[in-house]
């Protein structure tokens, strides 16, 4: 779906990833981050009551932002 990054691709894919850690990684084909992501997530909302669980969320964001697909 993306082409690099910066691309429109990757810009849907932050955005899923800002609502639901993992999502936007799931969206570029990238299971095993999505699951990652997520599970990570998971464990922090619980652990640190929102806290930890919002910087997952920015940094799972940020992840699917970056990437840039092999060739």
């Amino acid at each position: 779906m993306s082409a690099g990054q910066g691309s429109t691709g990757n810009v849907i894919a932050a955005i899923c990833s800002f609502f639901i850690p993992g999502l936007g990684q799931l969206v570029q084909g990238r299971v095993l981050w999505a699951i990652f992501w997520l599970i990570l997530a998971g464990v922090l909302w619980l652990v640190t009551f929102t806290l930890g669980g919002w910087i997952a969320n920015v940094l799972s964001c940020i992840h699917a932002a970056l990437y840039t697909p092999r060739r």
